[in-house]
């Protein structure tokens, strides 16, 4: 059976831990391919800053460095990829997704992966990222207790998220310069559209 949603163009999760970059190079997919860029970052963000019932319980979650639960998040992005679905070009979901059966989940419901960017980084180079961000960034979660909880829940989960989808998964050297690892990004994408 297809899934329920099911959209007609590349779907790319972009996975790396926090400070990997993500964000950087998804901005610079879109200025080239006209992809549509979602995070689940900012859609709980978003949710947050509503300060609806949802999004307080969110905080609360997000402010522990723990993971929302799959359904919230399968919800947020249904929302924004069935809004977006008749003008995409392609979908980047950023940071998504954040356990083995949240993949399945959106495979089953939304529509195939076509590509996993793993944007792998030294944990002492995401801590640096995170700590100089955090200098103008506001963000409550950049603070060093918190990245350090952060990065422990995403590598417990990220690696078996790697090994399910192995044979769709790019792992993208993300220690480099911006336009180093764009050239890899580039070089990734290039080969599914063929």
């Amino acid at each position: 059976m297809p899934p329920v949603m099911n959209p007609k163009v590349p779907i790319i999760w972009v996975l790396g831990g926090p400070g990997s970059g993500k964000g950087t190079q998804c901005d610079k997919i879109v200025e080239k391919y006209g992809f549509t860029h979602i995070s689940t970052g900012d859609l709980l963000r978003h949710e947050v800053a509503s300060k609806s019932d949802r999004g307080l319980a969110l905080e609360a979650t997000m402010k522990e460095g723990l993971l929302v639960t799959s359904e919230v998040v399968m919800e947020l992005l249904a929302e924004k990829i069935k809004k977006e679905m008749n003008t995409a070009k392609g979908f980047l979901i950023d940071g998504y997704p954040r356990e083995v059966e949240q993949g399945r989940q959106f495979e089953k419901e939304i529509g195939q992966c076509d590509l996993v960017l793993y944007f792998e980084c030294k944990d002492e180079t995401l801590i640096s990222r995170l700590l100089h961000r955090a200098e103008t960034s506001g963000r409550e979660d950049d603070n060093a207790e918190t990245i350090k909880k952060r990065l422990n829940t995403f590598h417990s989960h990220n690696d078996p998220i790697i090994q399910e989808f192995a044979s769709k998964t790019k792992r993208v050297d993300a220690e480099g310069t911006v336009d180093a690892i764009f050239e890899q990004v580039v070089s990734s994408i290039d080969a599914i559209s063929k």
